[in-house]
């Protein structure tokens, strides 16, 4: 059994409908009956947006952090370690317990099985992966803009409401919000040294290769090459179009369409008309204006031996 070091799990409790106490509770007890394991350990429950962020920046001094729930509290826990000087920052450890588990997946960390994932810790190694940034804020998935976005921040906002999840509450909340909400936004920017300006519907930056609980929105994504995948609309589908477009993302069998432009870049500059709804992870990102730039091999990360990228 390999060693974590001095270890800090920080968990939503909250998460996949409350199951997230019951998974710290079980890590508590394995690793007070397996002392070998790591060199001390300590179980923080977050009680909030941004707990897990301000936990996880106070951990100079820890060799490994432990992410239990799902993306957002993986997002915040990042976004903490980032706070910390490169020479002392912990590497990172995922115990997948969330609703859309998409960084899990980049990961090849099983999914809503806390011992299953922990014995992938414990028999891992450690990579040194990518994220990608945004005005400053970290991501370690995905980032997009418009329909997708909207689509996401929907989906958070009803497992919140009333425990929905999983990629059929994405599927039907992309019926929903292509019905209400399907539109366009004007932007011009750049990717790389390009000068590109339009009018997309759907805009998507990938570190990995999904979104939305495994819809394949940019399926060659990798987190170990340096490089964001992008995926963006080029002209304005029609209705029935886009509902195709986004049936065949589950699969990622959208990338051969006209409508669609997906290349992979390290740096964009993007200005907007108008607010729109934008996300990294699941969180929601304000603004018009946004500097995007891949962050390659930006932090250790502790994969399962099925990691292959």
């Amino acid at each position: 059994m390999a060693r974590l070091g001095r270890t800090l799990v920080i968990a939503n409790p909250a998460a996949q409908n409350g199951k997230g106490r019951q998974g710290a509770e079980f890590v508590e007890r394995f690793l007070q009956g397996y002392e070998s394991a790591t060199d001390g350990f300590e179980v923080t429950l977050t009680d909030g947006p941004g707990h897990a962020e301000r936990i996880a920046r106070g951990a100079d001094g820890t060799d490994t952090v432990i992410a239990l729930g799902g993306d957002g509290v993986i997002h915040e826990t990042v976004n903490g370690l980032m706070g910390i000087d490169a020479s002392s920052r912990p590497r990172l450890g995922v115990i997948a317990l969330g609703s859309g588990n998409d960084y899990a997946r980049t990961l090849h960390v099983e999914q809503n099985a806390p011992e299953a994932s922990l014995g992938q810790l414990f028999q891992g190694k450690a990579r040194r992966l990518d994220l990608g940034r945004v005005n400053g804020t970290y991501f370690v998935e995905t980032l997009s803009f418009g329909l997708d976005a909207a689509i996401a921040l929907d989906t958070m906002q009803k497992r919140v409401e009333n425990g929905e999840h999983g990629t059929r509450l994405f599927a039907s909340s992309g019926i929903e919000m292509f019905r209400d909400h399907l539109r366009d936004y004007a932007y011009e920017g750049t990717l790389d040294e390009e000068h590109v300006s339009g009018r997309s519907v759907v805009f998507a930056v990938q570190v990995g290769p999904t979104y939305g609980g495994g819809f394949k929105v940019c399926p060659a994504a990798s987190p170990t090459d340096g490089k964001l995948d992008v995926c963006r609309s080029v002209r304005t589908p029609s209705v029935p179009r886009t509902l195709a477009l986004f049936a065949q993302a589950r699969m990622g069998l959208h990338v051969g369409s006209s409508v669609l432009d997906l290349r992979r870049v390290t740096h964009m500059t993007l200005d907007f008309e108008e607010a729109l709804p934008c996300q990294a992870d699941g969180e929601r990102v304000e603004g018009t204006h946004f500097e995007i730039e891949s962050v390659p091999g930006a932090l250790e990360v502790i994969v399962p031996n099925s990691f292959r990228y």
